[in-house]
């Protein structure tokens, strides 16, 4: 809960911030892909867009990118983490058979094991 309302707190101001930006910022740019043609806007071919807009999509396409490559870094933490997901879903299987098995005189060692991890 308190993560939430911390969240809140950062995310509600960080949102005006950028709202507050893109009001004070809405004259048009000129974006021009060519680096070789003059700067000049009045022969510079090129499309004008608000400031803001540019801004948004480069921080956009930031965080995308910082996204992917955050998941391809953490690759490895998932697989292993489905690795000892299964492993513990089999012992768990292994157990619940073991505990079905008709007692055949070794029940002490499962009630020993039952004690030792507190599981009834």
């Amino acid at each position: 809960m308190v993560k939430k309302i911390i969240g809140w707190l950062v995310l509600v101001p960080l949102c005006a911030v950028l709202i507050l930006f893109a009001l004070a910022n809405r004259h048009f740019v000129l974006i021009n892909f060519n680096p070789f043609v003059s700067v000049e806007p009045q022969v510079a071919p090129g499309y004008g867009v608000p400031l803001f807009v540019v801004l948004y999509v480069v921080l956009l396409i930031g965080v995308l990118l910082g996204g992917i490559a955050t998941w391809f870094a953490q690759a490895r933490h998932r697989s292993g983490e489905r690795h000892w997901r299964r492993e513990a879903h089999a012992l768990q299987s292994e157990l619940a058979a073991l505990r079905k098995a008709p007692a055949t005189g070794a029940t002490a060692p499962l009630a020993e094991v039952d004690d030792l991890l507190e599981l009834r």
